[in-house]
């Protein structure tokens, strides 16, 4: 009798945990999924309607590395609106990793022209065209102080360096969503709304980095606010607008010390660049005391298990709130009850995903190749017609082979 109770609690045991129960020894592990796991997989969690999730893609230093991209943060909402927050060189790959069709990743927000804040748009315009968007790219940014200096004379600079790109792939791709559309607005508005479109507003304000022509960005949207400084002074304008955002992202620099240890710079050099030219760790720790945001993020430096104790006990020198250091792959999740706050899992080996629409190819008339380059081919039929035939008897297509020129 006594046997069978304990059996019997063994089983109940079993059975709570999801699982049954041996004889004797250790329950049968359950074969269905964990629930509540602290970590994010893309792609695999409902974005509830009033939730909004925001993704670090890039949170390095100007000098990218393989543990951190450069500057770039993603905002989902659960609208199914989508904004990019500046796209620095290595974000796109990141941003990859989300597994997100590139057709609802065309709203892209600059805050000002340098490269870690803006080197990856070639990729994420001729590289999301060849990811299946379809549809046109809309990046918007600021002037400058003189019309070269402003968004609008990067991005025509952009289209004709990657010109040859753009040309060549006509045909082989769907093409509809190469084109790129710019929407410069004055750095020097304060507050100014420069996007305002399925009950969300994006208001610029200007920033202090460097030269005229930086901003930050303020979203809202469902009674829920996000800030993003990109690179700047402690200023005005910041303090005035982003006070109790519900997530405050605003750079947090090396230290002096750290750039002179570990980059080597100049004592001069060291200071200016984190005290002046950027935010410093007590500055910013400043700044979020002032501003009190429901949860401040830090980021624009090397997060490391030997930088991050020494920025961190800086920042807290100066605030005592609610903080998260960023690294890549670090996600948000906040809602008007609560801000959850875990790491993405990566699938290193993603393919790009479909595109929502069926896709169109226009191949162009003629041949791309000069009668010169043509000369140069040796063109195997027997071969190639091998690989057509197989491709099409294992497929149930027929395709044919090409007709030479």
């Amino acid at each position: 009798m006594k046997f069978l109770i304990r059996l019997g609690m063994m089983t109940l045991i079993g059975a709570l945990l999801g699982g049954t129960a041996h004889a004797q020894g250790a329950p049968v592990s359950p074969v269905k999924a964990l629930s509540e796991r602290d970590v994010y997989y893309p792609g695999t969690e409902d974005l509830a309607p009033d939730e909004m999730r925001v993704i670090a893609l890039g949170t390095g230093q100007p000098t990218v590395r393989p543990k951190q991209a450069a500057a770039s943060f993603l905002v989902e909402l659960g609208n199914g609106d989508k904004f990019l927050f500046d796209l620095g060189y290595g974000s796109m790959q990141r941003l990859a990793a989300m597994k997100i069709p590139m057709d609802y990743l065309d709203k892209v927000f600059i805050g000002h022209l340098h490269m870690d804040h803006m080197g990856d748009l070639d990729a994420l315009w001729i590289g999301g065209l060849k990811m299946n968007r379809t549809y046109p790219l809309r990046v918007w940014g600021p002037s400058g102080a003189t019309p070269e200096m402003g968004m609008k004379h990067a991005v025509e600079g952009l289209k004709q360096f990657l010109h040859w790109d753009a040309v060549t792939v006509a045909g082989l791709i769907d093409t509809r969503g190469q084109q790129l559309e710019v929407n410069e607005f004055d750095y020097r508005g304060v507050n100014e709304i420069i996007y305002q479109e399925n009950g969300v507003t994006i208001r610029s304000i200007p920033a202090i980095h460097v030269t005229d022509g930086a901003v930050s960005f303020i979203l809202e949207w469902n009674g829920l606010k996000f800030a993003y400084s990109s690179d700047t002074f402690p200023n005005k304008w910041w303090m005035e607008h982003t006070k109790g955002a519900d997530i405050s992202i605003h750079e947090c620099f090396a230290s002096p010390q750290i750039l002179l240890e570990k980059q080597k710079y100049p004592p001069p050099l060291a200071l200016a660049l984190s005290v002046f030219k950027h935010t410093s760790p007590q500055q910013f720790g400043k700044v979020m005391a002032m501003t009190e945001p429901r949860l401040a993020v830090g980021y624009h430096f090397y997060n490391d298990h030997d930088t991050l104790p020494v920025i961190l006990e800086q920042v807290r020198r100066t605030y005592d709130g609610p903080l998260a250091m960023a690294s890549d792959y670090m996600v948000f999740n906040v809602t008007k009850d609560d801000i959850r706050v875990r790491m993405a899992a990566v699938d290193t080996e993603i393919w790009p995903s479909l595109s929502t629409r069926p896709t169109k190819r226009n191949p162009p008339k003629g041949s791309l190749f000069s009668d010169f380059t043509e000369s140069g081919m040796e063109p195997m039929p027997a071969l190639i017609k091998g690989i057509y035939d197989a491709f099409n008897e294992r497929n149930g297509t027929n395709v044919p082979v090409p007709a030479p020129k």
